[in-house]
């Protein structure tokens, strides 16, 4: 199974930008996935999940800035991010709980490559 991301760049404070990660391979079914972000210097933090009934978490910093969804036909999330800060400046990786087999409950967890999301100001 492979998360591939895109939709990271260079945006001035204010923007927008809209991140996208599908999911490929060997796929039953999808759990949880999520957004998670590493700025320089720092650990890695949640930003946003969504279970495969649609239930959303949000960190507190991206509360009504950011929108989290998926199309789970396309074994696909997204990240919507609006009004954007320098401090949201690091890099964005997804996140999938991925369930392989239809005969086996086990669950996987798989990571992206991480997509740069510069914000300046």
């Amino acid at each position: 199974v492979q998360l591939q991301a895109s939709g990271g760049g260079l945006v001035q404070a204010g923007g927008s930008l809209r991140l996208s990660c599908a999911a490929s391979g060997s796929i039953f079914s999808i759990n949880d996935m999520g957004w998670y972000r590493q700025a320089p210097g720092k650990q890695r933090e949640l930003v946003a999940t969504i279970t495969n009934h649609w239930s959303t978490n949000y960190a507190d910093s991206v509360k009504g800035r950011f929108t989290i969804s998926r199309d789970n036909a396309k074994n696909t999330v997204y990240l919507q991010m609006n009004s954007l800060k320098p401090e949201d400046t690091a890099v964005y990786y997804c996140n999938a709980e991925v369930i392989r087999y239809y005969n086996s409950p086990r669950v996987y967890d798989y990571w992206g490559q991480g997509t740069l999301v510069t914000v300046s100001s």
